[in-house]
């Protein structure tokens, strides 16, 4: 066996613990040497077939970042018709971006044709490139966790918009926007569950023993 040490194991879930979807940020800059240690982590996450089909976009312009924003207000405005009564009231108070306050933006995409058109492990899946994109994201997250810098997933926004806001080939998916920057905080638990908009479900519910029908008895 391979293990860490103690301390090294505990780093490590202390990451993924404290890891939070951010969106108050303090003013900070974020370094070259640092931004480079993050996208080196998310470059080493596994890929599907070793396909590697991510980019990165570094946003720092301000007037780039408002357009931005204000897209996003728009369409948070309009998913918020989907909601009614309290909760309505309750997602017009949640603070969905910190687009403009984060020290920078990561736009990140994915070329599902890198390596060619069939793809060691995606012929009968062909969504695992876009998984493994999103494992980049996890990785960048938590490197950035360590870093001592904060990140939050803005996805409501039209994905063709910012593709062509940002000049994406149109045959690329468009995966994810991360403010990327010194975090406010990290609370003891996500955001979302304290506001009251959802509460962490069981483990022990969510966990099966050989097949779905069958409570998986262990303690978790």
């Amino acid at each position: 066996m391979y293990e860490f040490s103690i301390d090294d194991r505990s780093a490590v879930y202390r990451a993924i613990n404290e890891r939070r979807d951010t969106r108050h940020f303090v003013r900070h800059e974020i370094d070259d040497k640092t931004l480079s240690r993050l996208l080196q982590a998310a470059h080493a996450a596994p890929s599907v077939g070793f396909m590697q089909p991510w980019d990165f976009i570094i946003i720092r312009d301000k007037a780039m970042r408002e357009k931005i924003r204000s897209h996003v207000l728009s369409e948070k405005e309009k998913a918020g018709r989907h909601y009614q009564d309290e909760r309505a009231e309750l997602y017009q108070r949640i603070k969905i971006e910190g687009i403009v306050e984060c020290s920078l933006l990561i736009g990140i995409t994915c070329d599902s044709l890198r390596g060619g058109p069939v793809n060691l492990g995606r012929v009968t899946m062909p969504q695992t490139a876009q998984f493994s994109v999103c494992a980049a994201v996890q990785n960048l997250w938590l490197a950035a966790r360590a870093e001592g810098l904060g990140v939050g997933w803005v996805s409501i926004l039209d994905p063709q918009w910012i593709k062509q806001l940002l000049n994406v080939p149109p045959q690329l998916d468009w995966i994810a926007l991360l403010c990327v920057g010194a975090a406010e905080s990290f609370p003891d638990r996500p955001i979302l569950e304290t506001v009251g908009w959802r509460k962490r479900e069981s483990l022990q519910k969510l966990v099966h023993d050989e097949s779905w029908d069958r409570e998986y008895s262990a303690e978790l």
